[in-house]
Parts: structure tokens; sequence; C-alpha cells
């Protein structure tokens, strides 16, 4: 077996092995060290020496630590009773807990970082490297995160129900992360949802899930080789990724025939509308305009109304999109840059150059923080000419 095929392997298991030591009485913060150094030991042994049954093996090595960690514990000698005896050998039972862990990572009480940092070591499989390296910060930073996090919901009961919603806007915002160090988090998101989808059946997730392939596949174009953004105008459509539109798009219409309409739903229908456009001058802007009245009315979110009253400007014309603008608040984060890019449109150069550079000092990276600043550039020179 090569490392690659173990490591996937590994990851696919994690979280019904969690979930099967969470059910045989350890709590989720000793079950989850157990588990992660049964994965350390798998990833020594297996690829000289491939067990017959993965999970029960998996299973077997992590209740085994788990056991030696409680007994050497003199402060827990109270639970001995849950785990004196350890079950005979033999097949694991095939229960699923992988939505359980889902919700129980997505835990009200975490903030939104740890929830993210939880589910990616939990349900993903992660290591704590790994998730400390996609996020840009120091191992022992993202181990404290961690621990704290399983600390606050080891006391959580395994048997209550969980907030969809709130574990849907943990995978969105894994997804958002996008990519950094040696882990995708991007592609990380889009597996989890397809795991999340295999055990609930529900439009949302569908949703979901097709707006992260709508997203992605766009992924490659989104970037110049110099590393600079590509606005979504510019960008070289007969690159997009054909493969993963279509699945987005068959996910989205199955989702939307059952008539539950949600915000992800609703974000995947506005996403499609882009990706079915041959060129950005044929994008149905007027359709897009109504799906986005949709999730206003769903979220009922200012940055909802921001990106319409881009799409408004492109419908109605800059003018009314400037109407749509000037109700909202100008502290929104990207407000300044679309008032800029709608006064370009509206042909007042001068504001617009004004606004491109006043945003550029706002923006919340460095690439955005480039590329505002090249526009307001660009329109500077074309007022000198």
């Amino acid at each position: 077996m090569t490392a690659q095929l173990t490591e996937a392997l590994l990851r696919s298991l994690t979280p019904s092995v969690l979930g099967i030591l969470v059910r045989r009485g350890a709590d989720f913060a000793a079950a989850e060290d157990a588990v992660q150094d049964a994965l350390v030991e798998a990833i020594r042994v297996w690829p000289a020496d491939p067990p017959r049954d993965p999970k029960g093996w998996l299973v077997s090595v992590a209740w085994r630590r788990f056991l030696d960690a409680t007994r050497a514990d003199a402060a827990r000698r109270r639970r001995e009773d849950l785990v004196d005896e350890e079950p005979a050998p033999g097949p694991v039972p095939a229960v699923d807990d992988t939505l359980q862990l889902y919700f129980l990572c997505a835990h009200p009480s975490l903030t939104p970082s740890s929830a993210v940092a939880l589910t990616l070591r939990a349900v993903g499989g992660l290591t704590t490297r790994q998730i400390a390296q996609a996020y840009l910060v120091p191992e022992a930073t993202m181990a404290q995160r961690i621990s704290r996090a399983k600390r606050t919901v080891s006391g959580v009961r395994f048997d209550q129900p969980g907030d969809l919603a709130t574990v849907l806007r943990v995978l969105y915002l894994v997804f958002n992360e996008g990519y950094s160090g040696d882990i995708d988090l991007a592609a990380e998101a889009i597996r989890l949802t397809r795991q999340l989808a295999a055990s609930i059946d529900h439009p949302e997730v569908a949703g979901l899930l097709a707006l992260m392939l709508l997203h992605h596949a766009r992924r490659a174009t989104r970037t110049a080789p110099d590393g600079s953004l590509v606005p979504l105008a510019e960008q070289d459509r007969g690159r997009w990724d054909t493969e993963s539109i279509a699945e987005g798009v068959e996910l989205l219409q199955a989702a939307l025939a059952r008539d539950r309409l949600g915000e992800f739903q609703a974000q995947a229908a506005i996403a499609a509308l882009h990706a079915d456009a041959p060129t950005a001058e044929e994008t149905d802007w007027v359709q897009i305009v109504e799906w986005y009245d949709e999730l206003a009315r769903l979220t009922d979110s200012p940055v909802v109304r921001l990106n319409r009253a881009v799409a408004v400007g492109e419908a109605d014309g800059p003018r009314a999109g400037l109407a749509a603008l000037a109700a909202l608040d100008d502290s929104l984060p990207r407000h300044t840059a679309v008032a800029a890019y709608l006064h370009e449109r509206d042909g007042d150069l001068a504001r617009a150059a004004r606004l491109y550079a006043e945003a550029a000092q706002k923006a919340p990276n460095l690439a955005e923080r480039d590329h505002l600043t090249r526009q307001a550039a660009r329109l500077n020179t074309r007022r000198r000419r």
C-alpha cells in the first residue's frame, strides 16, 4: 500500500473510528487523541504490512491507546468501570457516526475558527501540523486551539440533535479559506461536503456542494501567472472546469426541484448563471438580480445587498447600481471598491480613480490591494491622455 493510498484511506475512516470510541464510553477529547495515535501508527505500519480490516485495526489500536491513557491517569480511575474490558475482536459494526461528528464539531459554544479546526481534525483526518500550515500559524498555536475546542465539546451528549445550518456554515468557512501550505482547503471542503451529502438528504447540503463546485470550477483562472487577481469578466472561460460545472448544475437543479429554497441554493443559482454565460457580456444579469432578491429575503445580509447593487448596475445601468448602493452603510467591506467600479461604469473616471485608491488602503489582503491600486493607476493614466 503506497503512502498516498494509506493517507486517503485513513482520512476516510477517521470519523467512524472516532465515533465508535465515543459510543464505547470515551469522552471526545480522549477519543480524538487515541485516534490520532492510531493514525500515526498506521502511517508507520500499513505501507509494509496492510491490514485485512483497516477499520477494525484502527479501532483496536485506538481503543488500546485510550485504555492505556485512561489507566495511567490517576484522576480518572473512576472511569475504570467503563473501560475495564476490551471488546472482543471481530468485525466492527457498520454504524456511520460522521453526521454526529459534524454536529459536535459545529457546536454553538465554539468560535468559527475553532469549529473549522476541529472539523478538519476530527472529520477531515488532518494532522495538527497540516491544519496549522493551512492557516499559516505555528503548530503550537493550532494545537492549543484544537485542545480548547475538544475540551469544550467533551461534555456534550452525542445523541443530541445538531444544527445543520451551523454545520454548513463551518464547511463554507473551510471552503473560503482556499489554499495555503500543502493542504488545499477548498478541495478538502468539497470532500467533506460530499461526505455530509452521503449522510443526510437535504437540499441545502446539495446546494452548498453545488456552490462549491461551481466556484471551484473557475479557480485556475482567478489569478494570473504573476499572482495578480483576474476579475470574473476577464477570466478565460475556456479554462473553466466543465465537469465540475455540469455536476454543480445537476445538483442544484435537483435541489431546487424540492421547493425548499435556502441561501446556499440561491448562491449556487447565481454562480450557475455566471457559469452558463459564454461571455461576460452574455451574462443574464436580470435573472441574477432576481436571485439576489431571493437571497436578501432569506438572509437579510448587507453583504448580499452590496453584491446585489453590482448586479443592478449591470442589469439596469450604473446609476441604478449607485442608487442601490446609496441605501447601504458605506463602512461595509468592499463598499468603496463597488462604488469605484460603478462610477467608472458611469464615466466619472476621476472619482472612480480616487475611490479605487481609497479601497486599496482598506483591502483585507495584498492581492486585492494590488489589484485595486492597479485599477486606480489605470484610470489615472487614461485621464492624462
